[in-house]
């Protein structure tokens, strides 16, 4: 089994007045699907506070890599068989939260 990363960025989810409830519903619904299933290994959102660079000297800085200041969403992490299953599953995240996923494979390491 390998596992994938499936997310989203905030602003891509457009939801119209009134369906917030139901997209809630919903996007739990398959993480409950998920967790039935044996797959979930973890899921949630980036908290909205702002992030902070730790050195290897325990010296905390304000602010991240410029390349991943927009990094915030909801992830979740799945332990699937194959790429074709971490598809599915992406497809029914996107359906629930109404936009598209993400799919990333984590390189797996065997001091895990």
């Amino acid at each position: 089994m390998t596992f994938y990363l499936i997310s989203f960025p905030s602003p891509a989810m457009q939801i119209p007045a009134g369906e917030f409830a139901q997209v809630v519903a919903d996007s739990h619904a398959v993480i409950d699907e998920a967790k039935a299933a044996g797959v979930f290994v973890f899921g949630g959102g980036i908290a909205d506070v702002p992030p902070v660079m730790v050195s290897g000297h325990g010296i905390v800085t304000e602010g991240t890599y410029p390349q991943t200041r927009e990094i915030e969403g909801g992830y979740t992490i799945l332990d699937l068989p194959s790429r074709d299953a971490a598809i599915d599953w992406a497809a029914k995240i996107a359906a629930a939260c109404r936009c598209a996923q993400e799919l990333r494979e984590f390189h797996p390491d065997a001091a895990s």
